[in-house]
């Protein structure tokens, strides 16, 4: 493992933790320059091709599932540990399906399902788009749903 101050190549390991999900963080100091880091190790699972609305395919890709995630929870409190939960958590949801290709919906089924649970504002937001709410009206009646609950 290199030292990110000084990319050094030894480093010893001070802690070792483990999460539920498999993963595991390591703090380490590098022999070298005395400075300490932290280092998180999860297994590479197979998972399947996204298969797009207009046939096209294409690798998931979780920087983007977080990206798309953290607009709809902007200036909202929602966590970053709470959107790398559910990012985990759609993530092996898929990988543990067994299936080659999954359809972007299966996807956008279950970040919606998430963010509903996460935070109702965040859940209208990318529902707009995700469910293609193009009118007051539509938006108006997913509201009310949602205070239905």
């Amino acid at each position: 493992m290199h030292c990110p101050y000084c990319k050094h190549d030894s480093s010893r390991v001070i802690d070792t933790s483990h999460d539920g999900r498999g993963g595991v963080r390591r703090r380490r100091e590098c022999e070298h320059c005395g400075q300490r880091f932290s280092t998180y190790e999860r297994p590479i699972l197979a998972t399947p091709l996204i298969i797009k609305q207009d046939g096209t395919r294409e690798d998931f890709d979780r920087d983007k599932l977080i990206r798309g995630i953290r607009i709809s929870c902007a200036k909202r409190p929602v966590s970053a540990a709470d959107i790398e939960r559910l990012v985990g958590e759609i993530e092996a949801t898929l990988q543990t399906m067994g299936r080659a290709e999954v359809s972007s919906r299966v996807v956008g089924d279950m970040v919606i399902a998430g963010l509903k649970d996460l935070d109702h504002i965040a859940y209208i937001r990318y529902a707009i788009v995700y469910l293609g709410l193009d009118d007051l009206r539509s938006i108006r009646e997913e509201i009310d749903r949602l205070l239905e609950v």
